[in-house]
């Protein structure tokens, strides 16, 4: 077996939406007793080390969620310290399967919302940055609706490892 399962999220700025779904996801990981690794990064990071914006702070807060996070810019070479990325958005994805066409195509590179089991077809966070509170309620609701088929990967995953 595997020591840790790796998840990289990636959305556009790593301010809201990415790190919202990496600290969901050490969360569940944690509660599952299971061994992971969660990072995320953006694909225009405009200040390398940056703070989440403070709505997202606050909502992981207001549930109970850890808030530590400094931005990250996402490399392509990240592409191979991470046995699953994970993009927040359709337009993410794309960008990422591009990317990975030129060095690895074998990334293992998905939507968010193609692990919620009850819409198989996925869906798209929407990127609260200029929304306000419910904005960012709405992005963990879908982040939360997609984690159990997130840990069944991770499971899949440490048990192939």
């Amino acid at each position: 077996m595997a020591d840790a399962y790796r998840v990289l999220f990636v959305c556009t700025g790593n301010t809201c939406r990415s790190v919202i779904a990496a600290q969901v996801l050490r969360r569940e990981l944690a509660d599952a007793g299971l061994a992971g690794e969660v990072a995320s990064a953006g694909l225009r990071v405009r200040v390398e080390g940056a703070d989440a914006d403070p709505r997202a702070q606050e909502v992981l807060r207001r549930h109970g969620y850890q808030t530590e996070h400094q931005t990250r810019q996402f490399d392509p070479a990240m592409l191979a310290g991470y046995d699953l990325v994970i993009g927040l958005d359709s337009v993410h994805v794309s960008v990422l399967r591009h990317v990975a066409a030129q060095g690895r195509p074998d990334a293992q590179i998905r939507l968010l919302g193609s692990f919620d089991e009850s819409r198989p077809a996925g869906w798209d966070v929407p990127d609260p940055v200029t929304g306000g509170p419910d904005d960012y309620e709405r992005v963990l609701a879908l982040v939360r609706s997609a984690m159990p088929g997130v840990l069944a990967e991770v499971r899949a995953g440490l048990a192939a490892g």
